[in-house]
Formats: structure tokens, sequence, C-alpha cells
């Protein structure tokens, strides 16, 4: 007997926002959890577990998912806390329906990076001795990045700053990201050092937001109604915590998962009509779109704007890095493009790529395939 198919059957999200001022944890978590079943034909009486992805260190309590159980519908469900952003959590309550453990699950991930110092949330993943007395955090991981890849290649500050543009206003488009002015060009080359060589608008903005998505079995799925869209490989990969031991002209482990969950797949490669991907800055989407394989070395700015595969029509993570939650809306975005191509210029897309990224300079990559 073969592994039970999975399908995303619906998903709901909150605005994306710098600043979610009038309502709490709590409130972001329920209105997706409320919202995730309208027009699925299922109730939260039909879950079997439920999988929330969020930190305690941005929350400012340990355990801090013990206050939300109610929230997330968790009062006398199987319920359990993943560290790490919320499409980490998907495999895992994939794997649980593939087993034929459960039939039906919700994965749920939330965020409010404006009640933190994000500095010191990225300084508390380093080493203690050596990285975070030097000031060694996500900023300067970043820059390094940044400084070798423009020393290696034909990209300019402002093809940098072009490429933000374009992601900033398919964030506002199609996005559900709330964006006051759109910055153009000059504005991203001039907001000022952020991690040299990178300006603070080529950097990811962390915003505020929850998401949920309903996974289940494809009986399930298919009687929901709709047009179900399958999960159809998976593979995640950590680098060396020592950022000076990793690749320097690449996201190895980026590489190893999209390798992992394209074989899972049956894919003999990177050929799909839609990337949905996350990046912690201009050069990161670059060294993420190369890693997947959707470029070679040095050319993922070309695969960023030709169009060939439809990278990041969401915006990314580029306008809206919610942190906890930025891979699994990648998942809700890119299964929206698959069930609903009308609403992004149409055509017929059949397969999509969703990657999500975690860790310092992006230690942690998880990648999943999409098929309809």
């Amino acid at each position: 007997m073969g592994l039970n198919k999975v399908a995303v059957v619906a998903s709901a999200q909150t605005q994306l926002r710098p600043a979610w001022n009038g309502a709490q944890h709590i409130d972001l978590i329920s209105s997706v959890v409320a919202s995730v079943f309208k027009g699925s034909g299922l109730t939260l009486d039909d879950v079997d577990f439920i999988i929330d992805s969020g930190s305690d260190v941005l929350d400012g309590r340990s355990i801090s998912n013990c206050g939300f159980l109610g929230a997330l519908g968790a009062h006398h469900k199987e319920e359990a806390r993943v560290e790490e952003d919320g499409l980490w959590a998907a495999l895992y309550g994939v794997n649980k329906i593939r087993s034929g453990a459960s039939a039906i699950g919700l994965i749920v991930a939330y965020s409010k990076p404006s009640e933190s110092n994000i500095d010191a949330y990225w300084s508390s993943q380093c080493e203690p001795f050596y990285q975070r007395p030097v000031g060694f955090g996500q900023r300067a991981a970043t820059g390094i990045q940044a400084q070798r890849y423009l020393a290696a290649n034909a990209v300019s500050d402002r093809d940098l700053a072009d490429l933000v543009a374009r992601r900033w206003a398919a964030g506002a488009d199609k996005g559900d990201v709330l964006i006051d002015t759109l910055p153009d060009v000059d504005a991203i080359l001039g907001s000022g050092e952020a991690a040299a060589p990178l300006t603070r608008l080529m950097l990811s903005r962390p915003v505020d937001g929850a998401v949920a998505i309903l996974i289940a079995t494809e009986d399930v799925a298919r009687r929901s109604g709709g047009n179900p869209v399958f999960i159809t490989g998976m593979g995640a990969s950590i680098d060396t915590h020592s950022f000076a031991d990793r690749s320097a002209d690449g996201l190895s482990s980026a590489q190893k998962a999209a390798h992992m969950a394209y074989g899972k797949a049956g894919w003999s490669d990177a050929k799909a009509d839609i990337a949905e991907i996350s990046a912690s800055s201009a050069v990161g989407e670059l060294l993420v779109i190369e890693g997947l394989g959707l470029a070679e070395k040095g050319k993922g700015l070309a695969a960023a704007s030709d169009g060939r595969v439809a990278i990041n029509q969401s915006g990314g993570a580029l306008p809206a890095d919610p942190i906890m939650a930025t891979g699994l809306i990648r998942l809700a975005e890119a299964t929206k493009q698959l069930s609903q191509p009308a609403l992004y210029g149409g055509g017929s897309p059949t397969r999509a790529i969703v990657h999500g990224a975690g860790g310092v300079g992006m230690q942690n990559n998880c990648v999943f395939t999409l098929e309809v």
C-alpha cells in the first residue's frame, strides 16, 4: 500500500502589516482559523491535528503557544509546535497524513515582529562567545553574502533596486501587503545603508501577520470541491552553523532541499510554472533562485525577470517577511496561483515550487513541489 496523497484544501491569511497595533497574537490566529474553513465543507470538528509555528523569542515568553490553544482550535485535539518557519510545520503535517495516522490537518503560522527587537532575535541564534560579541547576526550575514555575490557577478546596485521595486509592487497588487507608498528605484537606493552594500529596502521587511492552511487526504480534498493542489515532493536541509564554513558562492542547503523534493516528486529538474520563494534580502532571492535550479550560478537576476517561471507573483518576502510564517504564506500563495490562475493573468499552470528559509544567512531551507 502506497503513501496517502496529500492536498492543500484551503488557506486563509491576515493582511501583512508593518504593525497590527489593534490586534494581539491571539486575534490574528483566531481570525485565520475561523476563516480557513469557509467554502471547504469542513469544520474544526473534522480536524485530526493542529500544528503551529511561532517563536518563543519573538513572543517574549516560553512555550508561548500554550496561550494560543483556544485561538488555534486545539482544545481536546492533538497539537504540536514547530519552532521554525511554518513550511516545516506543513512538512510535519503532510507526513502525518501520508503515514495514514490522520486525514485532515490544520497548519497555522504567525508572527508579530513589530513587538520585538529583530536584530536581537537573530543574534540569539549566533554562537555566543565569538560571534555575538562582535555584532554578527542577520544583517552581517546578508551583507557578506551580497558583497561576495556582487563581486563575482555582473549585477549592480540598481539591478537589485529594480528587483525590489517590482517585488513591492507585486506585494501591494497581489500579496495583500499593506504598503503606504510604493518605493521606486531611487527611493530604494537612497533608503540608507543597512548591511553594506545593501540598503534598508533591499532587506526583507518584517511584518505582522498570520496564515492557516488545511491539508487533507486526496478523497477528502476531492469531496471538498474546488481544484485540489497536491503536495508531491518535500525536502529540507540545514547548513553548518558556522557561517565561515559555508559555501561562499551559493546556498548548498537550498540546493540539497530542492534535489530531495524534486526526487520525491519524480521531477528531473526545476521545470515549473510558478515559484514562491523566501529570502532575507534581494541578493538572497537570487541565491535561492540559483539554489533551486531555476537559474545557473550568477544568472538569478535574469531568471527573476524573464517570466519563463512566474517567480514571486505575490511579492515574496522582500516587501513582507513575517519571519515564522513567511514560508507557509508562500505555500498558500502558490496554491492560489495554481487553483485560481485567472486571478494572476490566466494561463494553465500545473506545477509550482515553494521555498521557505530559516536561520542566520538562510542556514535552513525547505522546498515543496505542488501539482494539479
